[in-house]
């Protein structure tokens, strides 16, 4: 049991989560002729909805009053009749009014893919113009701590052909290793344990739709094609998903199939970049119904080429690491009626990264010198299976979905020469292979009172396995690997319970079993016999949740929320051993204020501060070969304070700012840990194995990081809009992991952009130039884990890069 929870009470008797009233079900609603920005204003309170304005100049439009008891899609049908916009469905809860352009079949959109159980609504992003509210029994706009709620068309005009480094460009508390697309770990709200991929469960959650991408896998980085949404859940989860993880969850909500149209769009761009290579983009989707109203199918392609800007000295060559990407969606949707539906979904994709993209410093910052190639390729593929059936207050979700990946990555481990001897150019290849099968069944209800329920279940198999190997000359050396497999049950559930129609309360809890068994790969027979039994585990977590929210004045909400997450000790092999971690444990607690002026003009801010404890920290340091070892390294704590703000002066004219500040300590090293200076190890007595650092900083959390952008959009005719753009963000200062290896720096780069957009109807041309100053950087100090005890690594960022692009929609 965790100290944090003797905070309980008090807790509960602040302000936090609270899950939206079910969205189809039927409310008053009585809204007076005016302004579309202001009637969907009001409509967002009545509904318990959030609406967003694809463009701020359609808030001007006139409205005729109506007022009845309906459901949120039927106000809005009677709502924007006529108006020459139609309303789109983001998801269960989530809503955004579009122009319909001549020729378009204004159909409303069907409904989308429902929320994860009582899902939350959208927090005032700074690239996002919502309009309306949420009632009382839902969480409020503008509480970053919560959920952060982005779309694509508030991002870049390239983020549809891009992956998740559009998102890090936009939200400054999402975090990675830059080792390369299809490679990274990602890190959100300063969790972050280790740069390397490994048997551990990763610290962040990542879902399509409802299928779970990933348990201990790297992100599959998968390209931001045809989503309506992005959802990024801060802070430990676990009575909300199906996946309980110390950090939060990331979640692309895909559009969904529309069964009463048929639609399109196809997309390319070509880009150049200062000393690089060029790159190209395409893609296309395809939405057809079947049968009319019942069955349709939605289906994307995609692929690129990312240029090459790394040379090899060495071997002679110029922009060496180029990467191709390929892949594609496809969905199916039948509803056969009385509130069923059913759901299918396939995704694959390959990337192939030719070699690895990090320098060193003894160049101009954009080459190194090694002997070889050190190529990497992650393989991607997905299947799913959701059922649905909706009735007036309640609704039952069950999901079945298969991941399968599959990642190879190769290392440089040539060493120095020592004179007269020379170097003895030698690599390390490293394949993963990832199977994830999960299951999530999930009852929700919506109460009266406007408070709600939902109680959950979860099944989870994964499979891990890892084989290495080193090659020098003629001589190719296999290195103990190792074959994790992980099965969970889960039981997880909320209640939501209106005091007051200020004030909400909820409280929470999951337990989970855990069955965690391995095994070696490519060691001795015997060995393997003899570590079989002890390779085995079970562990048991309870994780409390409770949380509160109070409406101080119109506007103006504050929160509270107390929340723990549980990672299962892991099982790894080292020299040739088995090892057995203890579980990490987190417990976080946070408060926040946020407000909203709504309407075409005012101001947003919202700002959250939060304490993590993190126990038993399971990092990676790097052992005496130079290979990634994990280690329970100790109690670490972690103070967070993020902030965001959006300031709209005039029509259409938008200044937004949003920041996070980490201050990550390791306040408790384990007993193979030592904090101090190297320099005076000789006063100290120190047991055998034990790691010295010279910093009790945490891996891979900046100490601040922000991102300032303005945009402005207008109606240049009744067929052209033009949308203009700039940002510039900010990435502090960080250390790569935990160790004399890998303590070094890395951050302290600012990275900018700007991007024009003239939608002339269904066809749509833009352009975009990132990195405008052209500065190098190092966003990750880390290439090959062998070298770089000989070596200045860094990863800099992409040169000036120019791109323009065309979209055709029908």
């Amino acid at each position: 049991m965790m100290r944090y929870r003797e905070l309980i009470p008090a807790a509960v008797l602040g302000v936090a989560i609270a899950a939206p009233a079910h969205a189809d079900s039927k409310v008053e609603i009585d809204i007076a002729a005016g302004r579309l920005d202001s009637a969907i204003f009001v409509l967002g309170q009545q509904a318990g909805i959030s609406i967003g304005l694809s463009d701020p100049q359609m808030g001007a439009k006139k409205v005729p009053p109506i007022k009845g008891r309906m459901t949120s899609r039927q106000a809005l049908t009677r709502l924007l009749a006529g108006s020459g916009t139609r309303p789109e469905r983001v998801d269960d809860r989530h809503w955004r009014i579009v122009r319909v352009h001549k020729g378009a079949n204004p159909v409303t959109a069907s409904p989308g893919n429902a929320g994860i159980g009582a899902a939350l609504p959208p927090v005032i992003n700074p690239d996002i113009v919502v309009t309306g509210l949420l009632n009382d029994s839902d969480i409020a706009l503008g509480q970053p701590g919560i959920l952060q709620t982005v779309t694509l068309d508030e991002m870049s005009p390239a983020a549809e052909l891009r992956g998740t480094d559009a998102l890090i460009e936009t939200i400054p508390t999402i975090s990675s290793t830059q080792f390369g697309p299809g490679r990274n770990r990602l890190f959100i709200r300063g969790i972050a344990d280790s740069s390397f991929n490994g048997p551990n469960q990763a610290v962040s959650g990542q879902y399509l739709g409802e299928a779970r991408l990933n348990y201990n896998a790297p992100d599959p980085d998968l390209r931001l094609i045809d989503l309506s949404a992005i959802e990024i859940h801060q802070g430990p989860q676990g009575t909300r998903f199906g996946a309980g993880t110390l950090g939060g969850v990331i979640r692309l909500i895909p559009n969904a199939v529309q069964l009463n149209e048929v639609s399109g769009k196809t997309s390319i761009a070509v880009a150049a970049t200062q000393d690089g290579d060029p790159s190209v983009d395409a893609n296309a989707t395809l939405n057809l119904p079947v049968v009319a109203g019942s069955v349709g199918i939605r289906a994307s392609v995609y692929g690129g080429r990312q240029g090459g800007y790394i040379d090899d000295r060495l071997r002679r060559l110029n922009d060496v690491n180029q990467v191709d990407t390929i892949g594609g969606r496809f969905m199916l949707r039948a509803d056969p009626g009385a509130g069923w539906s059913i759901d299918l979904m396939a995704a694959a994709q390959e990337i192939d990264g030719r070699d690895s993209q990090y320098a060193d410093r003894l160049g101009d910052d954009l080459d190194r010198a090694s002997p070889f190639a050190q190529p990497y390729r992650n393989r991607f593929a997905l299947g799913q299976l959701v059922v649905r059936k909706n009735w007036d207050d309640l609704e039952f979700l069950s999901e079945v979905s298969y991941a399968d990946q599959r990642v190879s990555e190769t290392f440089d481990t040539t060493l120095p020469g020592i004179d007269p001897f020379p170097a003895i150019p030698s690599l390390f290849r490293q394949r993963g292979k990832i199977k994830l099968f999960t299951s999530e069944t999930r009852l929700s209800k919506s109460l009266e009172n406007g408070g709600s329920w939902f109680v959950g279940t979860s099944l989870v198999n994964n499979r891990y396995q890892i084989r290495r190997a080193r090659e020098g000359g003629l001589l190719t050396t296999n290195i103990g690997g190792i074959e994790n497999e992980v099965n969970e049950v889960t039981g997880f559930g909320e209640i939501v319970w209106p005091l007051s129609n200020r004030l909400t309360v909820n409280a929470g809890g999951r337990v989970s079993h855990v069955w965690t068994m391995g095994r070696t790969l490519d060691a001795p027979a015997g060995f393997r016999i003899a570590a079989s039994d002890e390779a085995k585990r079970n562990q048991t977590a309870f994780l409390p949740s409770v949380g509160a929210r109070y409406r101080l004045a119109d506007g103006l909400i504050g929160h509270v929320r107390y929340q723990e997450g549980f990672r299962a000790g892991g099982i790894a092999v080292r020299d040739d051993m088995v090892q057995r971690f203890f579980n990490d444990e987190v417990a976080a607690i946070e408060g926040g204020l946020s407000y909203t002026s709504g309407g075409e003009t005012g101001f947003d801010a919202g700002i959250t501060l939060a304490h993590t404890r993190w126990n038993d920290i399971q990092a990676d340091l790097i052992d005496n070969d130079g290979l990634p070892v994990t280690e329970n390294i100790g109690t670490g704590r972690i103070w967070t304070i993020d902030a965001s703000a959006s300031w709209r002066p005039l029509p259409g004219l938008s200044i937004d700012a949003s920041a996070i500040w980490a201050d990550s300590r390791l306040t408790q090293p384990a007993e193979t840990i030592f904090v101090g200076d190297p320099e005076f190890l000789f006063l100290a007595d120190l047991p055998a194995g034990t790691v010295v650092v010279d910093s009790d900083n945490l891996p891979n959390v900046a100490d601040f990081s922000g991102r300032l952008g303005l945009s402005y959009a207008t109606r240049l005719s009744e067929e052209a809009d033009l949308s203009l753009a700039t940002w510039a963000r900010y990435t502090g200062k960080s250390r790569l992991g935990i160790g004399p290896v890998l303590g070094v720096e890395q951050g302290d780069v600012v990275d900018t952009g700007l991007s024009a957009s003239l939608d002339l109807g269904p066809r749509t041309v833009w352009l975009e130039a990132t990195n405008i100053f052209n500065v190098r950087g190092n966003r990750f100090g880390l290439g090959s884990p062998f070298t770089l005890p000989f070596a200045d690594q860094i990863t800099p960022l992409r040169p000036r890069t120019v791109r323009i692009g065309f979209d055709f929609k029908f």
